[in-house]
């Protein structure tokens, strides 16, 4: 690991360290785009930072063969999102939607780096490969409490619509995609979504290898803000629960789990927003959450055929969309 003198010299400025030791990569960012790397500190107040190191590949290579200039501009841009999250929004974000701190922010040339919080010495060291309900719920709180942070907020410097999948930057997998029903859907889909009444800032990819847990995973904070944008909650909810249970999983839990999201809500919007009508909008994102399943079932569908979160519950949920469409 070798680190550009200039950015170097930005750790140590906003961190007041007298030397740093590149320790450990932590991440390859998808598609050879750069890397997140832990820097241990000397002479700081701090033991390490974080830092994404966000450096543009002479050739673009995508581990699933989406390596057109399309995909390379939106990735592009996704880390100026992200920047532009960390340096101007990102303040707005408390203890109940914790996320890492921006330290500093360095460019040069084609490279960009974010030096962060490290989370693990903030009290935020665990990873979970598999969560079990009391977990879900805690980062159903947090998507909540995101939610009603920003509701009604613009999205100035961020992606005028939220999410990875979202259907105006994703034209190649929609030619892709072989269910022609679903197909013929997918406009009236991301409609009803985009005209949705309440619109707030959607995370983008909050998938449960985005959120990290203290050590009596009680608490937890999120990561990875590069599809943050406007949008209707219900995105980030069923994208989370989809990335945490298999088909058997999602049949038995979504009443549970959506009920508890909403309870959260309604808390979170009568004390961050208490001139809305927290009741309205629980009452139309309620409505919406198959619409968002099936949103991002068509995005995957088109993307990557084989995977494993296509299975009868989300295509029972799109089926029924679909006939609601006509």
């Amino acid at each position: 690991m070798v680190l550009d003198p200039k950015f170097e010299f930005a750790i140590l400025e906003a961190t007041g360290a007298s030397s740093l030791t590149l320790q450990s990569v932590i991440q390859e960012l998808w598609s050879g785009y750069g890397q997140i790397i832990r820097v241990a500190l000397v002479g700081s107040e701090r033991s390490s930072v974080v830092i994404k190191h966000v450096s543009m590949p002479v050739e673009k290579n995508h581990p699933r063969g989406w390596a057109s200039d399309r995909s390379h501009q939106r990735k592009v841009f996704s880390y100026q999102v992200e920047t532009e999250w960390y340096r101007h929004w990102s303040q707005r974000c408390d203890q109940a939607c914790r996320i890492p701190d921006l330290l500093a922010y360095s460019h040069h040339d084609d490279a960009v780096l974010l030096i962060l919080e490290d989370l693990d010495v903030a009290g935020y060291p665990i990873r979970l490969n598999r969560v079990n309900s009391k977990q879900m719920l805690i980062c159903l709180k947090w998507l909540a409490e995101f939610h009603a942070t920003f509701m009604g907020s613009e999205s100035k410097g961020l992606w005028d619509t939220g999410t990875y999948w979202h259907l105006a930057t994703r034209p190649e997998e929609l030619e892709a995609l072989e269910d022609e029903a679903l197909k013929s859907a997918a406009i009236a889909i991301d409609d009803k979504l985009s005209q949705a009444d309440y619109q707030t800032l959607v995370h983008g990819d909050a998938k449960l290898a985005n959120f990290c847990f203290s050590n009596d995973t009680t608490q937890v904070a999120a990561l990875d803000f590069q599809y943050v944008g406007r949008g209707c909650g219900m995105k980030d909810v069923a994208y989370f629960i989809g990335s945490c249970l298999d088909e058997e999983g999602c049949e038995r839990k979504e009443a549970e789990l959506l009920g508890s999201y909403f309870a959260f809500l309604k808390i979170a919007l009568e004390q961050r927003q208490p001139d809305l009508d927290a009741e309205a909008v629980i009452h139309e994102w309620r409505e919406l959450f198959p619409i968002a399943w099936t949103d991002f079932h068509r995005f995957l569908k088109g993307w990557c055929p084989g995977h494993w979160k296509i299975h009868s519950y989300s295509e029972r949920l799109a089926r029924q969309v679909i006939h609601s469409l006509k």
